[in-house]
């Protein structure tokens, strides 16, 4: 039986989570942390998340426990999951992060340490937005290099980070398709008079309100005609079961960073 720590197990993710893990066969909760200040530590990690009792001690440290487990699952931000990285990769333990917004320098340390690690880092971790990844690889190579493609990213208003680490992943996929680079070719805003759009533009459009989990859609505006896929997350259960999937391949990988499409076997 693999086991699992969840960091940040007390979330409204983490509790997601926790009950992912406890429906999934092969793998079991050991452990779930919160920050030191948090009223959950000392807490059942089952009756916090609403499964019952499990005789698991929710503990303020990931270094204090990472022993017990064989994986841990990590929703969190990037600074709270670099530690996290750090830790597991020290321990020699297999890590999935469901983070986004890291920047440049935690890519360079998780590629500078993918020889000795074992992780999954995905922007999103539905098996839906995996396929939808998938499909916007494909279309932008038929499509893309005449018809327009814009992106737009609607969550709900708690939400920090913009645009969503998926709609960029959307983005990096359809630049990447149709041999273009997206730091030179990205739009994330337009106001006032801006010109004719220019051909080889991508625009990643943003929307925040309410309590929406969180929606994507890709279109491929051409002449008389516009193809959009489009993926709505009404529950953040998907996510937490794909990251329940992931923790499970990526402990019997070979050590390397990879991503939800490998843990799919989509590549």
């Amino acid at each position: 039986m693999i086991k699992a720590i969840v960091t940040g197990c007390a979330g409204k993710m983490g509790r997601r989570i926790v009950n992912a893990v406890e429906n999934t066969e092969g793998i079991e909760i050991c452990g779930g942390t919160e920050v030191a200040s948090s009223p959950f530590v000392g807490q059942d990690i089952g009756e916090v998340a609403g499964i019952g009792k499990k005789g698991v001690p929710i503990s303020a440290s990931l270094a204090d426990i990472i022993g017990t487990c064989d994986v841990v699952i990590d929703f969190s931000v990037p600074s709270a999951s670099l530690e996290h990285f750090l830790i597991a990769h020290e321990a020699g333990k297999a890590i999935v992060i469901g983070t986004t917004g890291f920047n440049e320098d935690h890519w360079k340390t998780f590629d500078s340490m993918a020889k000795s690690s074992r992780a999954v880092i995905a922007p999103n971790m539905s098996v839906g937005v995996n396929v939808l990844f998938k499909l916007v690889r494909e279309a932008a190579r038929i499509m893309g290099k005449t018809y327009d493609i814009e992106i737009v990213e609607m969550h709900h208003n708690l939400k920090e980070d913009a645009p969503s680490g998926t709609a960029v992943k959307l983005a990096e996929i359809a630049a990447e398709a149709v041999g273009r680079d997206l730091k030179k070719v990205g739009v994330y805003g337009r106001q006032g008079v801006t010109g004719k759009r220019k051909p080889e533009e991508m625009g990643v459009m943003t929307l925040r309100g309410g309590d929406v989990v969180g929606e994507h859609t890709v279109m491929f505006a051409g002449t008389g005609e516009r193809v959009e896929l489009t993926h709505r997350a009404w529950s953040r259960d998907n996510f937490a079961n794909g990251s329940a999937l992931a923790a499970k391949w990526v402990v019997a990988q070979p050590n390397g960073v990879y991503d939800m499409q490998d843990a799919l076997g989509l590549k």
